[in-house]
């Protein structure tokens, strides 16, 4: 069984880019069939496993299949983003077998993350797996590489100190927003979607108890029950051009595939304000606010990108850490590779298990057949029973008895050894 994975992250792919290839979690379904159908017209892949993992600052494909495909994937993946196969393979990386279950473990641990350690991908991971799980997309292999996956990077975790002083993205949008504005305590804050990033954002600015927040979101009562936790006001997106004047900062976080907040609704709230400045946080993949926006003088636009400065600072502090994780994953990466390994029909213990159970299932119906003969034409019961036991056992030892009387000394030693090591084992 091959295993790889595709992907494109913050490192290797710009904002803009990476937009493209961003899935919301209710679409993984449908993107998962369209690309196990894709790959099922192809020869050789007609029951690849896949999973898709699509964050604010990646997007991944695993797959498993009888044999590797990696560039299917990327024609495929190429296609649905509307880029070239070339433009693609120069912004993503790709991963086989070893390196791929490696990536995976690194990913679920934070080690692969903007902010080193932190944990949110974690249960984004998760959420993918079940995605996939209910798409049915997920077989055996994938669902052994992300369980060991979460087996890891709960390891690491508890053993290790990664995640001690990690600053995550709304932190760091809090800490830039202090030194713009000196009282966060007078300011007015607005929140668009309600999300997890943003509950995690709104959670940061309303420790600094901020002068109001308002909330912003398709659905009001999903925008309520945030807002309820946070005394905040509840308005809706389509008042949000007319409103934008009101507040001092603004973060936003939706799964739009398109910008909400423009360039001239942004010019017309600054107007409003008589110019006094905003401070603005996109932390979406696609974009929430237009890029242009960024260009006016008392603005102040922050993407996630623009965010890793900030939250990698102090990482210096948890190289050694680091370290430790590494160790940890390298154990795991062993143990899923010989796990797939003995699932291989031409290296591993799985095929030979599966030829002695037939074999075996052969004798014992052969010597049922025998002893059910004897029991119609009226033979003692006892005799009978005892008959079959001494088939069945003869058939089972007749190999390793040959095997004892053949070849030479040292070989006679060596089978007499594993024979002893098979049949004589003491019960503990």
């Amino acid at each position: 069984m091959a295993v790889w994975a595709l992907g494109l992250n913050h490192t290797t792919a710009p904002l803009d880019l990476r937009g493209r290839f961003a899935f919301a979690l209710d679409q993984l379904a449908p993107t998962l069939q369209s690309l196990r159908s894709s790959m099922g017209r192809s020869d050789g892949h007609p029951e690849v496993e896949a999973a898709i993992l699509s964050t604010c600052n990646r997007t991944e494909i695993y797959c498993a299949a009888a044999q590797p495909a990696l560039e299917h994937t990327v024609g495929w993946l190429a296609e649905s983003g509307g880029v070239s196969p070339a433009l693609l393979r120069a912004h993503t990386y790709a991963l086989a077998d070893d390196q791929a279950a490696r990536h995976a473990f690194r990913v679920a641990s934070g080690l692969d993350s903007m902010v080193l350690g932190e944990a949110q991908i974690l249960g984004q991971m998760k959420d993918a797996v079940r995605a996939a799980e209910t798409a049915g997309a997920l077989g055996s292999t994938l669902n052994q590489l992300f369980q060991r996956s979460f087996a890891v990077a709960k390891e690491v975790r508890s053993a290790t100190e990664i995640g001690a002083h990690s600053i995550s993205m709304a932190a760091a949008a809090v800490r830039l927003a202090s030194q713009l504005f000196e009282k966060l305590q007078e300011t007015r804050v607005l929140f668009v979607g309600a999300g997890e990033m943003i509950d995690l954002a709104a959670t940061h600015f309303a420790a600094r108890q901020p002068a109001r927040i308002a909330i912003a979101n398709r659905s009001l009562d999903r925008g309520e029950k945030l807002a309820a936790r946070f005394g905040a006001e509840v308005m809706r997106l389509a008042d949000l051009p007319a409103r934008l004047h009101e507040f001092d900062i603004v973060v936003s976080c939706t799964a739009s595939t398109l910008p909400l907040i423009g360039l001239g609704a942004v010019e017309r709230a600054l107007k409003a304000r008589k110019h006094r400045p905003m401070f603005m946080v996109d932390l979406a993949v696609p974009r929430d606010i237009e890029p242009e926006v960024k260009q006016l003088e008392d603005v102040y636009l922050y993407t996630v990108d623009d965010l890793a400065h900030v939250v990698r600072q102090g990482e210096a502090s948890r190289q050694a850490a680091v370290a430790e994780a590494e160790t940890i994953i390298d154990a795991g990466v062993q143990s899923f590779m010989h796990w797939l390994d003995q699932r291989s029909p031409t290296g591993g213990i799985v095929p030979l298990i599966q030829q002695l159970q037939a074999q075996t299932d052969v004798w014992r119906q052969a010597e049922l057949a025998r002893a059910r003969k004897l029991l119609a034409r009226g033979d003692d019961v006892e005799a009978v029973m005892e008959a079959l036991s001494r088939g069945l056992t003869q058939k089972m030892l007749h190999g390793a008895l040959a095997e004892l009387h053949a070849g030479d000394a040292q070989s006679r030693e060596q089978t007499a050894q594993t024979v002893s090591r098979l049949f004589l084992r003491k019960e503990r």
